[in-house]
């Protein structure tokens, strides 16, 4: 089957011709066809299915297809997404497919200015792409008229019930007509996403793409052994050698993306961008666009900020230290081979690293190839270390704090007493006795202007 055969008009035949694309991923030879005959959808669909050009596409050619009812324009299309990476890359499609047609679009999320989005709105727009929260935001603020909305997208509708959006959509929903058309996509079949779709759905289509719990076959993936201490030295030489001109580079926390990026600039003379939560919207925008554009050549992501990120033909994927969780292994390396394009992820993976590399390969039930690069082979004599975990471990840490909170208080006052010969004792044992005189002058002036 070719796009050709879905019933796609002439423009965004074009548009799709340009962008080098003739046959259909499975989820569009499926989604497409029902969604353009008007029909409720229920989908599920991992990242790099071709998932977003799925409803994208037949959305766009419905507005082809039919004259709004009003002659000012008013809201046809609402998409809903979780975050505002996954809205810009809705609204990135959009604009792909539909540049030789004629409508109006615009994407609205947090993090920025309310005012432009809402003179925008007052304009008059077709397709509304948004986050929940910011949506409610110009609701409450100057109202918005739903009573045209033909079509109800939930993009990613798990992901959005997991942060917590079940009660905006729900608002929101009240203030849409009954009658109109909702696809939903999901991850997952879940028990709180057929909820969902039960109540809003009617006769919905069911479209089921099979997950794969390994990664894509369209991904090459490669192992290669290195000192903890080398990683970004090895990198380096990688990228430069073998000329390496778009990668993204996958670390564990927000702090260790600052810090590769600076080194890859002052140590290896490689431009490199951070993406993370601790940076504003804004400037993680310009991040993602100058590396579209291949203005840098590394983008460095937390896995978080990486969600959403969509990078046509995206040719490699480097894991400069491994994820403690299998399942983001298989979400990080799902960012190349896209779309029958070919990728290659690489994993640095030090003797830390091998027990995670071990759950890793279990959960894809396969062994990843090791190449053995000579001039960075790993120490024998270096032992491994345990890697703090990032997920799960807030209730482990916060119960040590408390713990030794316990401690510190029964130790403090003895040291008011008889203070240890420790500085650090010292020094919390001076600053709390300060306190306490302080307050023992306080107390005795208050008691001379009571009598």
């Amino acid at each position: 089957m070719k796009f050709t055969d879905l019933g796609l008009n002439e423009s965004l035949l074009k548009a799709i011709q340009e962008q080098g694309y003739s046959i259909p991923t499975p989820i569009q030879q499926q989604a497409i066809p029902q969604i353009i005959k008007g029909k409720d959808v229920l989908a599920t669909a991992q990242t790099g299915t071709g998932k977003t050009a799925g409803f994208t596409l037949p959305l766009l050619q419905k507005l082809s297809q039919t004259e709004p009812k009003m002659q000012k324009k008013q809201i046809r299309v609402l998409v809903l997404t979780p975050t505002r990476e996954l809205a810009l890359q809705v609204a990135q499609s959009m604009q792909t497919y539909g540049k030789h047609m004629s409508y109006r679009s615009t994407v609205i999320f947090g993090g920025v200015g309310i005012n432009p989005q809402l003179a925008t709105i007052r304009k008059g727009i077709d397709i509304v792409i948004a986050t929940p929260g910011r949506l409610l935001d110009i609701v409450s603020k100057e109202g918005i008229d739903f009573s045209n909305l033909e079509t109800l997208i939930l993009d990613e509708a798990d992901r959005m019930l997991d942060m917590g959006f079940i009660n905006d959509i729900k608002k929101l929903l009240h203030l849409m007509p009954k009658k109109k058309q909702t696809l939903l996509f999901s991850a997952t079949f879940s028990k709180e996403i057929k909820k969902l779709a039960s109540a809003l759905l009617v006769n919905p289509v069911v479209i089921e793409v099979a997950r794969e719990n390994s990664a894509t076959k369209q991904v090459n993936q490669v192992v290669h052994y290195v000192d903890k201490d080398r990683k970004r030295e090895l990198l380096s030489q990688l990228i430069k050698t073998q000329k390496w001109e778009q990668v993204l580079v996958f670390v564990r926390t927000k702090h260790g993306a600052n810090r590769l990026t600076k080194q890859l600039e002052e140590y290896g003379g490689i431009k490199a961008v951070a993406i993370h939560g601790n940076k504003s919207q804004g400037s993680r925008t310009k991040a993602l666009k100058s590396f579209k554009e291949k203005e840098v050549q590394v983008l460095v992501a937390t896995d978080i900020a990486a969600r959403g990120i969509d990078i046509d033909k995206l040719p490699y994927v480097v894991n400069y230290e491994l994820p403690n969780v299998p399942e983001d292994y298989v979400h990080r390396i799902g960012r190349t081979g896209r779309a029958g394009a070919e990728g290659k992820a690489i994993s640095l993976v030090c003797i830390d690293e091998h027990p995670l590399l071990f759950e890793i390969e279990k959960f894809m039930k396969m062994k990843i190839p090791k190449v053995d690069i000579e001039a960075f082979r790993p120490d024998p004599t270096i032992k491994p270390e345990k890697i703090q975990k990032q997920r799960g471990s807030k209730v482990k840490s916060t119960h040590k704090k408390s713990k030794h909170k316990k401690q510190q208080s029964s130790q403090t006052k003895e040291q008011t007493k008889k203070p240890k010969n420790d500085t650090i004792a010292k020094a919390i044992g001076s600053r709390l006795q300060e306190k306490l005189d302080r307050l023992e002058k306080k107390q005795k002036s208050q008691n001379k202007r009571k009598k």
